[in-house]
């Protein structure tokens, strides 16, 4: 076997063990030392993936987000229908998001960068699910509304999960409010409810 292949093998073990961590646990909290001790593996083992604790912070969480994408994207694929893709779509994101503790998502909006990629991240979202609705409307799935506006509407609210108001304000952890936007947005477009 190439030594090449166990060392990708290796690292993204170690990424994954490292966003089992930081989501369970939050961040803040952990230096180098503490992370090394929890993954059981050297303090220079961990300077090989990143020179600092707020890179390799800043890696896992963009790892995080890149793996769920992939996974959001293929729960779309698989759907038969606009207002399927737009419910898995929303649906997808809550359940990627719930294994996050309370500790990780406030150490997530406390630090600046990580604090961005989610803020990206939800931008980026909120410009599929205006896709989608564009194409549920162009299909005739959904009422005759304008796309931008019913995005914009999503945006906003998620917008406010990932900004921990929707949190504050109803006690729903982001998984619950992601499935909740999704039942409250699709019954709202269908067609069949003019």
């Amino acid at each position: 076997m190439p030594r090449e292949g166990f060392a990708t093998r290796r690292r993204a073990a170690l990424f994954d063990a490292l966003l089992e961590l930081i989501l369970r646990d939050g961040f803040a909290h952990l230096s180098i030392a503490d992370i090394a001790a929890e993954l059981r593996c050297s303090k220079s083992t961990l300077y090989t993936l990143a020179a600092s604790k707020e890179q390799l912070v800043t890696a896992t969480v963009t790892h995080f987000f890149r793996t769920a994408t992939e996974q959001v994207e293929a729960r779309v694929a698989a759907s038969n229908s606009p207002r399927e893709r737009v419910i898995a779509y929303l649906v997808a994101v809550g359940e990627a998001l719930s294994p996050a503790s309370e500790a990780f998502m406030r150490d997530l909006d406390a630090f600046t960068p990580t604090r961005s990629l989610y803020e990206l991240n939800t931008a980026a979202a909120a410009t599929r699910v205006q896709k989608l609705i564009a194409d549920g409307v162009a299909a005739g799935d959904f009422r005759n509304i304008d796309a931008a506006f019913a995005a914009d509407l999503a945006a906003s609210m998620m917008s406010r999960i990932q900004r921990r108001e929707v949190w504050a304000a109803t006690g729903l952890d982001d998984a619950a409010a992601y499935r909740q936007l999704a039942s409250i947005l699709t019954a709202g477009i269908d067609a069949g409810r003019q």
